[in-house]
């Protein structure tokens, strides 16, 4: 009886034992900042947010999770148990590249308690100022285990939704699953995108999530089922996608990945040169600790080359790393941040970044954070030239 062999699971077994991590060197020139901070709340979480940026990123949107905070075990907001799950989605903008931000918190948004309806189609994903804010089911979005997602046609102000992924959630690759997506997406036409999702089964299905890449080509009245980026067979959580497409019109994807039975989380990129329809295993990315990790953040920059910020709870910083051929090999480590302030319980809660690219060509990490100065986590921001 022939045996097949699982070749990614081989690949990243042998990636798991033998990375080790170079010494990381801090980024020069950095200037740390808040996005956000208000006394007693609590914001996190861009990662599951997301964010946008436009006029050259002149102007960023970035959304984070917002709530009372309170010092507890675990994460310090109020709302996290199953019975409420009511914690706010807000935003805050800059129109002069991370310099200064403004707060907002529009109607008709996650966290507003709104019934998911079916999409009416119609959406112009080349709008100008399109934005799409994609909620899976959690505390930071939806109690549906379809999903939902919202848009916007002049940069985040106003918002319409939250609509239903018409008929994805039927196809029989997801059939017993639940949807667990962030927002990831890249737009390939006024009535065609390509959504990067990830569902989970619905029995005993916790830390087993995979992503999976989803298209509408009618303008969001319909979207269809691609390809799983890392095969269901793989034994090791695969989540919460951040995509860039290279200037080669190849796409590049960094994965949350964990092995839930040795406790271990990591990075991994993989790859597509055919708009997403197949998926080749690039490079371990880099280590992101013990507990639950915390998933990548990935942007293009305007040189060609790559940039991934990811935190890791286990040394308790921030950490970024470049690549200069797609993500298949990386440049050092670089230290984003390293003065997190634990709370009283020891708690490392913090991370979950988001990168753009300003109109200055310079990073903008926005990650939420704590310090001795300010020990309620907000939003913070590093900005440094790469």
């Amino acid at each position: 009886m022939k045996r097949t062999v699982n070749l990614t699971w081989i690949i990243a077994t042998l990636l798991l034992i033998g990375f080790k991590s170079t010494d990381a060197q801090t980024v020069k020139g950095a200037k740390n900042g808040i996005a956000f901070q208000e006394k007693n709340k609590f914001g996190g979480w861009p990662a599951n947010n997301g964010v946008w940026s436009w006029d050259n990123g002149k102007e960023i949107l970035v959304g984070y999770s917002y709530g009372r905070f309170v010092e507890q075990k675990g994460h310090n907001i109020e709302g996290m148990s199953d019975t409420t799950r009511n914690i706010k989605s807000r935003l805050a903008r800059s129109t002069d590249g991370g310099k200064t931000w403004k707060q907002e918190d529009p109607s008709n948004f996650v966290g507003d308690g709104l019934e998911p309806v079916a999409s009416p189609g119609q959406i112009n994903f080349k709008a100008p100022g399109f934005a799409m804010r994609v909620m899976g089911i959690g505390y930071h979005g939806s109690l549906d285990p379809d999903g939902a997602f919202f848009i916007s046609e002049n940069k985040g102000k106003n918002w319409r939704g939250p609509y239903r992924f018409n008929g994805l959630m039927e196809d029989p690759n997801l059939s017993g699953m639940i949807c667990t997506s962030r927002t990831g997406y890249l737009v390939t036409g006024p009535t065609s995108c390509l959504v990067f999702m990830s569902a989970r089964p619905k029995q005993n299905g916790s830390g087993k999530d995979k992503t999976y890449v989803a298209e509408t080509t009618d303008g969001g009245k319909s979207f269809r089922f691609v390809t799983w980026i890392v095969p269901l067979s793989d034994p090791y959580r695969a989540v919460m996608p951040a995509v860039c497409r290279l200037k080669d019109g190849s796409i590049t994807v960094a994965l949350r990945r964990r092995m839930l039975d040795k406790d271990v989380c990591w990075v991994d990129a993989y790859g597509s040169a055919d708009n997403g329809k197949t998926w080749s295993f690039l490079s371990r990315v880099g280590e992101t600790g013990e507990g639950n990790g915390n998933p990548p953040a990935i942007v293009a920059l305007n040189d060609g080359r790559i940039a991934c910020a990811y935190g890791d709870r286990t040394r308790a910083k921030l950490f970024a790393r470049i690549s200069s051929d797609g993500g298949k090999s990386w440049g050092e480590e670089l230290i984003v941040r390293d003065d997190f302030q634990p709370d009283k319980f020891g708690d490392k809660d913090f991370g979950y970044p988001r990168l753009a690219v300003n109109h200055k060509n310079k990073l903008v990490a926005l990650y939420y954070w704590a310090t001795k100065e300010n020990p309620q986590q907000h939003i913070a921001e590093t900005i440094w030239k790469p």
